[in-house]
């Protein structure tokens, strides 16, 4: 009795995976898209598994409820477009954290301390501080 030899389905996707695909989908569209124009998109990718609609509908529902989208009707669906940059959604992130936290202050002295002297000279160059040797 011959057996089939196994194969592995192929690999999934993470949810964030997925996000950060519709996202550059979206980016490089630069203009809104329906969600069959996002999955047409997603399936033209080399390597992408095939994304049902019902599942890119889901994502792009998610990232609207994180207000990573904004949508407006078109007819009997919506049309998606990011609300920021990739730059700009990266901020609203660590913002998000930074809400979550009890003590705000201190995670922030924190993530300061922690930076590398090029991270925090930057950092206070954009907040018009040149540090203690400006002085």
């Amino acid at each position: 009795m011959h057996r089939m030899p196994h194969t592995d389905p192929p690999p999934r996707r993470g949810a964030g995976e997925l996000e950060a695909a519709v996202l550059s989908v979206l980016w490089q569209a630069g203009r809104a898209l329906s969600p069959g124009e996002v999955q047409q998109a997603l399936t033209g990718q080399a390597g992408a598994p095939e994304l049902s609609y019902s599942t890119v509908v889901t994502i792009l529902s998610r990232l609207h409820a994180k207000k990573a989208l904004a949508r407006r009707r078109d007819g009997r669906a919506f049309r998606y477009a990011p609300v920021a940059d990739e730059a700009g959604l990266a901020a609203r992130r660590l913002a998000a954290i930074l809400d979550k936290e009890p003590d705000r202050q201190a995670v922030l002295s924190r993530f300061v301390a922690d930076l590398p002297d090029s991270d925090e000279q930057l950092l206070r160059s954009l907040l018009g501080d040149g540090g203690p040797e400006a002085g």
